[in-house]
């Protein structure tokens, strides 16, 4: 009993964990908070168009998949810089590759809404 009690409150403690980066990202982070607000602006605009239940699923998932991103090369970023505060020429790379990750992601995105959206307007 007092081990599945443990599980449970383990799991808490991760959740809120998992809050506080959540809060960190979305409050102190111009990159997130840039995407957040682009989300928010086109989840209004799915409203507006009355797109499909599909549509919302390929735009919230793809919302998802830039704010994941972004999330991570964040975290790539604040590792990168903790490890080797100076530049690098390794660490510069490293850095580049995580936001060339960010990058597929919002240009798949933008793919995305422009099938979505743009047969709306023909």
């Amino acid at each position: 009993m007092n081990t599945e009690r443990n599980f449970f409150l383990n799991r808490l403690h991760s959740v809120k964990f998992a809050a506080k980066g959540f809060w960190i990202l979305i409050t102190s982070e111009n990159s997130i908070i840039t995407q957040v607000i682009i989300g928010i602006l086109m989840t209004i605009f799915g409203f507006i168009m009355h797109i499909s239940a599909t549509e919302w699923m390929f735009q919230l998932v793809s919302i998802a998949l830039v704010l994941v991103a972004e999330s991570l090369n964040t975290g790539i970023e604040k590792l990168s810089d903790f490890i080797h505060p100076d530049y690098h020429k390794q660490i510069g790379k490293i850095k580049d590759i995580s936001a060339g990750a960010a990058f597929f992601a919002a240009i798949f995105a933008i793919i995305i809404g422009l099938i979505i959206y743009l047969p709306k307007f023909m």
